[in-house]
């Protein structure tokens, strides 16, 4: 009778203990959700030591790491885990996971597949981990994703979390219509997933760029939990987006921006991952004095971790450190894995290799001190935007800076670069100004050198007609146009100067002559001159009519008298 109740008393305790348990990883995985990552590891170690044979807290540990981009110490944890006596199967999971983003899919297949070969009939949460892995992976596949959460929810069309990783799938697989619907069926069955309502505002951030909306979204997750870190972050980014959308708000907004992000890492934590989370946002915000401090804390927490050089690049470089910035870049480079360069730190390397090889001489004129280090930089500008396209929205200070120092063959490739971006913010500048490089680079060269660029003065004309086609009224592109199709010299080149010259006319010489500037009374008199010249052979009425226009606004050009003395 003692021995049956002893039982009964281990019984029960074990039931105690496996409660407890349970309940220590919940928490856990709340504290995950909420970016508390040190938080999480710190219970997740403890599940550990009290408890060895539980396979699923070394599996969330070890994802704890992949999230922090620690694979080494994530694949640790996985491999105790998957000898363990319970549960183990989740840590095939996350060696799958690291093997998909290490590109070999076949093993990442071999191990899911013994992953489902052990499923019960009502097993889910395997599967929407599996599906995670695809998702979260370096190298994800979205479509692979969606089928494996799919049949999740055909075993269980009520599981929360099986929806919130079917949005995440979608997003990446861009259907953000069904993504919004996925995120939507996981709050409704679940209103403790804040994550799912998260998620709806950022996909109205991003999408549809409603920012007020987005904010009102963030702020509702708020009202919920004032401590839900994501929320603050979301909406500090939000901000940061909004500012550089709304030039006249940008102070305002990135200052709300800020204040929000640092909101955030109160409630999360001050870990290396955080404040490397935090200068990727200081980068967003354009806070390079920010920055350059937060990379200097980043180096006393990890002396040789590579990553906090790309911070020190980019900070020191915006505050005018371009040997420190190009000494970081290239230190940076040699030492981290190519596969985690991005094109922005192909931009800075450009920039500062540009910075380092353009000096002024005693005129004020910039030159070139190493043609070979130039020639470099202009290919990592270039690469930068092979590798993302969207960051030529961030080309027109460049090549307006390389303009500004008369380095017009330089800034014209720039531009050019740019205008290669269909979703270019830009466009209207950047062809102008591509243009207008060719244009002043052209000018200056030799005789001998202007006639072999005339494919680049094709470039700027055809840049040109993309001003016009997106401002009809814009009176310089027609003035440049006409300009540009002169230097090419031929007869259908003459016959576009002229038309070119006669819309500008048609718009400058519109309006009050008293009201023109000195610049376009100047243009005004080259345009008539110029046309005129041309259409003495073909329209000689009209070219009398804009020589005598031309004198009327020069009286003393003997030009213009002669061509009328001889026209009568």
């Amino acid at each position: 009778m003692i021995k049956i109740e002893k039982f009964k008393i281990l019984g029960l305790s074990l039931l105690l203990f496996s409660a407890a348990n349970a309940q220590d990883v919940e928490q856990a995985k709340k504290a995950i959700d909420a970016e508390k990552y040190q938080n999480a590891k710190k219970a997740l170690k403890s599940l550990i030591a009290s408890n060895d044979d539980e396979g699923k807290n070394y599996f969330l540990l070890g994802n704890v790491y992949l999230k922090q981009e620690e694979q080494d110490s994530a694949a640790i944890y996985f491999n105790r885990g998957k000898n363990v006596k319970r549960d183990a199967e989740y840590n095939l999971i996350g060696l799958a996971q690291i093997d998909l983003s290490n590109g070999n899919a076949s093993a990442a297949q071999t191990k899911f597949k013994a992953v489902e070969e052990e499923l019960r009939r009502k097993d889910v949460e395997q599967l929407v981990y599996m599906g995670r892995a695809y998702i979260n992976a370096e190298n994800p596949d979205f479509k692979k994703a969606i089928t494996i959460l799919n049949k999740a929810l055909e075993k269980d069309d009520k599981n929360a979390q099986a929806y919130l990783s079917l949005g995440d799938a979608y997003v990446g697989d861009e259907n953000y219509n069904d993504a919004y619907k996925a995120y939507r069926n996981a709050f409704r069955l679940d209103n403790t997933a804040l994550r799912a309502k998260l998620q709806l505002g950022v996909i109205t951030k991003n999408t549809r760029a409603a920012f007020p909306e987005a904010v009102k979204a963030f702020e509702d997750i708020l009202a919920i939990d004032a401590n839900y870190g994501p929320a603050y972050r979301e909406l500090a980014e939000t901000y940061a987006l909004w500012g550089n959308t709304d030039a006249s708000k940008y102070d305002q907004y990135i200052k709300k921006a800020l204040g929000y992000y640092e909101k955030y890492m109160q409630l999360t934590d001050y870990s290396l991952n955080s404040r490397m989370r935090h200068a990727d946002f200081l980068v967003l915000a354009k806070d390079y004095k920010a920055l350059e401090e937060e990379a200097k804390k980043m180096q006393e927490l990890d002396k040789v971790n590579p990553r906090i050089l790309r911070y020190l690049s980019y900070s020191a470089y915006e505050n005018g450190n371009y040997e420190g910035s190009l000494k970081a870049m290239e230190e940076f480079i040699a030492k981290v894995d190519p596969k985690r360069l991005i094109a922005r730190d192909y931009l800075y390397l450009g920039l500062a290799k540009l910075a380092s090889t353009v000096s002024t001489d005693e005129q004020g004129n910039s030159i070139i001190t190493d043609q070979m280090v130039f020639d470099a930089a202009i290919n990592d500008i270039k690469k930068a935007a092979e590798m993302d396209i969207e960051i030529t929205n961030e080309y027109n200070d460049i090549g307006k800076k390389l303009f500004g120092q008369r380095l017009y063959g330089p800034a014209s490739i720039v531009f050019e670069v740019a205008t290669t971006n269909p979703d270019n913010r830009n466009a209207f500048y950047d062809n102008f100004y591509l243009a207008y490089s060719i244009y002043y680079d052209h000018v200056n060269k030799s005789e001998e050198d202007r006639k072999l660029n005339i494919e680049r003065l094709v470039v700027a004309d055809a840049a040109l007609a993309n001003v016009i086609e997106l401002s009809p009224e814009a009176q310089d592109a027609f003035l440049f146009k006409a300009r540009i199709n002169q230097y090419m010299q031929s007869e259908e080149a003459y016959a576009e100067m002229a038309k070119a010259y006669d819309e500008y006319i048609r718009i400058v010489g519109a309006k009050d002559a008293t009201s023109l500037s000195a610049n376009e009374r100047k243009n005004l008199v080259e345009a008539y001159s110029n046309a005129g010249a041309y259409y003495v052979v073909t329209e000689k009425e009209k070219a009398k009519e804009y020589f005598t226009k031309a004198l009327e606004l020069d009286p003393t050009d003997e030009y213009l008298q002669g061509e009328l003395e001889r026209m009568k």
